[in-house]
């Protein structure tokens, strides 16, 4: 790229009469003929899509009823970024669209410079595309059709004022809702365009990612929504091989074999599954084992009318969330009541609502106990007490190693040997998702990844406590009474 003052554009708009008139063969064809490998294996040769690169194109680029957003989740070395080189270039010269619109964003412009320098090193090496062109530091620019591509910050103060018809996500694990929610409402203003994440699978299930990965599991028919997911199977070991070319497409044709085995040697066992697998494993240091949880819902399941519970709550004001979880003395939790705070520094939590789900609680079931951690709730601890018993309403102090540690224990044996069952709250196993371990003289505590984490635990906190005040009831021996007969 040279500095200064740009030549101006004189060469005639490109031909592209010789290629299919839509869908994915038009887009391997425009690579074929105009753009060439970077660097790598095959560098400087044209560009061929492998089978199972043209399946993924044919989801994004089919001939008719284009879809809206993509996400196509592969672990590494599998050349995302080529491919996303490949299909932002298609958007600015082959789409058939004036005044496009090409934004390559990531988590930093670093990130987002992958990309773009991809795709400005293809235009490169090929004359007819270079003379076509302004290439500047920040953007590259079409004066024939008045189209360009930039790289831009995941900030929504970046991502507004544009007009997209392709955006294109690197590594979207690291991107908040916030960023994603923003892309999507800058576009849909043309009548195609699309927004695609490309990106290997993320370190917590608490993501935009996770969330998008589940609706595509979910609705494989949405048209709309196109995703594709190369992973191995879930519980594969870590050494078959057969399960490593399931998750990567590319394995024997550019990505190494012997290089993935000897990554196996020094990875750790998380994040080989993650990069090496595409598997989801939730986050590396989580106190959970990944897939634990779910398997043991059980959401058909009503707790009846007057059956013996114990209840817990973990409470606060407003950065974090307030808890209302129960548990029957044969070990199934459910969440009755839980309060986040939607991301506004306003929000308080709804006290009074609260107070209604407690007594409303009280009035349904035969509630053996209350446990509460007293923080920031005193007072409402001593109304509950007053209304309900005090021999009820018991204070926890979940801060407390010494009770908390040998809880925490018991409820991960729980789950781990499959006594325990629950309600399939998302909510809950979110939570439960977000906790880490964190050792103490006592044993484990489960606590947030960082200290001002917005990953909530307390309905995993409260959860803990519930099911550990079941059990010492269910185990409870009744005293024999004596009677003496004079």
């Amino acid at each position: 790229m040279r500095a200064g003052p740009k030549r101006q554009v004189t060469a005639d708009p490109l031909d592209l009469s010789g290629l299919p008139p839509a869908g994915p063969e038009r887009v391997a064809a425009f690579a074929r003929e105009y753009l060439r490998v970077p660097k790598g294996t095959g560098a400087r040769e044209p560009f061929r899509l492998r089978p199972w690169q043209l399946d993924i194109v044919a989801r994004l680029y089919p001939a008719t009823d284009r879809p809206r957003q993509g996400l196509v989740s592969l672990p590494r070395g599998n050349g995302k970024s080529g491919l996303a080189a490949v299909l932002a270039l298609y958007a600015l010269f082959a789409d058939g669209v004036e005044g496009a619109q090409v934004l390559c964003v990531a988590s930093d412009e670093r990130q987002a410079r992958i990309v773009f320098n991809a795709c400005r090193r293809m235009i490169e090496l090929d004359e007819r595309l270079s003379e076509r062109v302004q290439v500047y530091q920040d953007r590259i620019y079409c004066p024939l059709t008045d189209s360009e591509l930039r790289p831009l910050p995941a900030e929504p103060a970046a991502l507004q004022g544009w007009d997209p018809t392709l955006v294109i996500v690197d590594e979207l694990h690291v991107v908040t809702r916030e960023v994603y929610d923003a892309m999507l409402l800058a576009s849909g203003k043309r009548d195609t365009s699309l927004v695609l994440a490309i990106s290997t699978p993320g370190d917590s299930t608490d993501s935009v990612m996770w969330d998008l990965v589940t609706y595509g599991r979910e609705h494989p028919e949405d048209r709309s929504f196109a995703f594709v997911e190369y992973a191995a199977p879930e519980g594969c070991d870590l050494d078959d091989e057969d399960a490593w070319a399931q998750a990567n497409p590319a394995l024997g044709d550019f990505l190494q074999l012997d290089a993935i085995r000897a990554t196996l040697r020094t990875t750790r066992e998380p994040a080989f599954r993650r990069y090496r697998l595409g598997q989801w494993v939730g986050q590396v240091d989580r106190w959970l084992p990944w897939g634990a949880w779910d398997p043991l819902a059980d959401p058909d399941r009503v707790v009846a009318d007057r059956e013996r519970v114990v209840l817990a709550f973990d409470g606060s004001a407003s950065g974090d969330s307030t808890a209302l979880i129960g548990c029957t003395l044969d070990g199934y939790v459910w969440v009755e009541g839980l309060w986040q705070n939607p991301g506004d520094d306003r929000w308080r939590v709804p006290r009074t609502e609260v107070d209604e789900a407690v007594a409303a609680a009280f009035d349904r079931y035969d509630v053996l106990e209350l446990a509460c951690d007293p923080w920031g709730w005193r007072s409402e601890l001593e109304q509950w007490a007053s209304r309900h018993g005090e021999r009820r309403v018991l204070e926890w102090n979940t801060a407390f190693a010494k009770r908390m540690a040998p809880a925490t224990d018991r409820f991960y044996q729980a789950v781990v040997e499959q006594t325990i069952t629950h309600d399939g709250d998302e909510r809950l196993a979110r939570h439960l998702g977000n906790a880490v371990a964190k050792s103490t003289p006592m044993g484990d505590l489960i606590v947030k990844d960082k200290k001002n984490s917005r990953r909530k635990i307390d309905a995993a906190v409260a959860a803990i406590v519930a099911h550990d005040r079941a059990m010492w009831h269910a185990n409870r021996k009744s005293r024999k009474r004596v009677v003496s007969f004079k």
